[in-house]
C-alpha cells in the first residue's frame, strides 16, 4: 500500500551537520514535509518566511553563532512561535533533566533507531494536533456563548425598557419621563468625559451607554406601591411618604432577582441607581443615608436628571417649574443634596437638557 505524504504537517530540522538533516530527513520524508536550516539564525528566517509554520522542530544543541538553547529562548519568547512543540536532538554530554525543565517538549539522542524517532515525532505531532483543535473549538463555543449572551440581553432589556414604560404610565407621567432622564444622563456623563473631570476616566469604565440604559429602570420599584399612594393627587401623609420611599428597596431587590449583579455591568448600574438615586451628596437622603462617594456614580448622575425633570415636568401633584428656575433650585442643592461636580455639569449643559426637555415633552 502507498503511503500518502502527510502535506498539512511540516517538520523543521535545525542542525550545523548536513550528515544529521540527512538521516533525520530521510527517517521522516515519507511521512511528512521536511524543512532544514544549517543554524538558529537560519531557522528563524525559515521561520518568518513560512507561509505554513512547522507542527515541530527538531533542534540540535551544539551549533555555532546561536546554539539550540540559545534559539529555543527566542521562540519560547514569541507570541507566534512559542506554541511549536520542540524536540532536542542531543549528544550523550547534554543534560536531559535540565532541557526538559527548561520547557522542551520531548528529546531524541543521536544515532536513535529510526523507528524512535518517528514515534516521538508523530506523538508530538498528534498532540499538537489534538490541542489546535480543542483550541479551535473553545474559540468556536466562546463565539457562540457570547452571540447568545448577546441575544439575551438585548431581550432582557427590551423587555425592562418596555415594562419602565408601563410603570412610567401607571405613574401617570406623559410617556416621556423615562426617554428624557436617559438623555440627561448621557448628556451628563459625555460632558464630564469630554471636560476631563475627575469622573473621566471612571465614566469610561463603567460604559456610559450602559448608564443611560440601566437609568430606565430608575423607578422600577414602584410597581410595587399601592396606586392610592402613588396616584395621590396631594400631599402624602409621613406614613404614605415612608411607603412610597420603598419603591429604591424593592426597585434593588427586583434587579437583584433578574441576574447577578456581579456578573452584568447593565444589571449592575440598574441596582445601584434603583436603590441610590434618592441618596444626597451629605448623607440625609434615603434609604442608606449614603454620602459623598459612597453613593454610587451612575446613581449620582441619576439623582439629578430625575430631580431635573421633575422639576421641569408637571405632576399629579404640582405644576412645571421654567428651565431656570429649575436649574437655580439645582444649584442651590449643590455640595449638599447633590454632588457638586456633576452640579456643575448640568450647570454647564444646561441648554442641552432644555432642547432634550422640548423635544421630548
Amino acid at each position: 500500500m502507498l503511503k500518502t505524504l502527510d502535506t498539512s504537517s511540516t517538520v523543521l530540522i535545525v542542525d550545523d551537520v548536513d550528515y544529521n538533516i540527512i538521516i533525520l530527513e530521510e527517517i521522516l520524508k515519507d511521512d511528512y514535509k521536511i524543512l532544514t536550516a544549517n543554524s538558529g539564525k537560519e531557522a528563524l528566517q525559515v521561520l518568518r518566511s513560512a507561509q505554513t509554520l512547522p507542527k515541530i522542530i527538531l533542534l540540535d544543541l551544539q551549533m555555532p553563532e546561536m546554539n539550540g538553547r540559545e534559539l529555543f529562548e527566542i521562540l519560547k519568547n514569541d507570541d507566534t512561535l512559542k506554541r511549536i512543540p520542540v524536540i532536542f536532538i542531543t549528544s550523550e554530554n547534554d543534560s536531559e533533566s535540565e532541557l526538559l525543565a527548561a520547557g522542551a517538549n520531548e528529546f531524541i539522542r543521536k544515532g536513535a533507531l529510526p523507528e524512535i524517532v518517528k514515534l516521538r515525532v508523530r506523538k508530538e505531532i498528534a498532540y499538537k494536533n489534538y490541542s489546535d483543535h480543542m483550541e479551535d473549538l473553545v474559540i468556536e463555543k466562546t463565539v457562540e456563548v457570547v452571540k447568545k449572551t448577546e441575544e439575551v440581553n438585548k431581550t432582557q432589556e427590551s423587555l425592562l425598557q418596555g415594562l419602565a414604560n408601563v410603570i412610567e404610565h401607571r405613574d401617570l407621567e406623559s410617556g416621556q419621563h423615562v426617554k428624557r432622564t436617559q438623555f440627561y444622563v448621557g448628556a451628563l456623563a459625555t460632558h464630564l468625559i469630554l471636560s476631563k473631570s475627575i469622573y473621566a476616566e471612571e465614566l469610561l469604565k463603567m460604559q456610559p451607554e450602559t448608564i443611560v440604559k440601566s437609568m430606565a429602570l430608575h423607578d422600577i420599584g414602584k410597581i410595587a406601591i399601592k396606586d392610592s399612594i402613588l396616584l395621590k393627587p396631594g400631599s402624602l401623609t409621613s406614613a404614605e411618604y415612608e411607603i412610597m420611599k420603598t419603591h429604591t428597596i424593592r426597585g434593588k431587590e427586583i434587579i437583584e432577582d433578574l441576574g447577578d449583579v456581579n456578573t452584568s455591568l447593565y444589571l449592575k448600574h440598574c441596582k445601584d441607581i434603583c436603590i441610590g438615586h434618592h441618596e444626597r451628596w451629605d448623607g440625609r437622603g434615603y434609604p442608606n443615608g449614603l454620602k459623598e462617594d459612597k453613593i454610587p456614580l451612575a446613581a449620582r448622575l441619576a439623582a439629578l436628571a430625575d430631580v431635573y425633570d421633575a422639576l421641569v415636568s408637571a405632576r399629579v401633584y404640582k405644576s412645571a417649574l421654567r428651565h431656570t428656575e429649575s436649574v437655580k433650585i439645582i444649584e442651590g442643592g449643590r455640595g449638599t443634596q447633590f454632588d457638586p461636580i456633576i452640579t456643575d455639569a448640568l450647570i454647564a449643559i444646561q441648554d442641552k437638557l432644555q432642547e432634550i426637555t422640548q423635544q421630548y415633552s
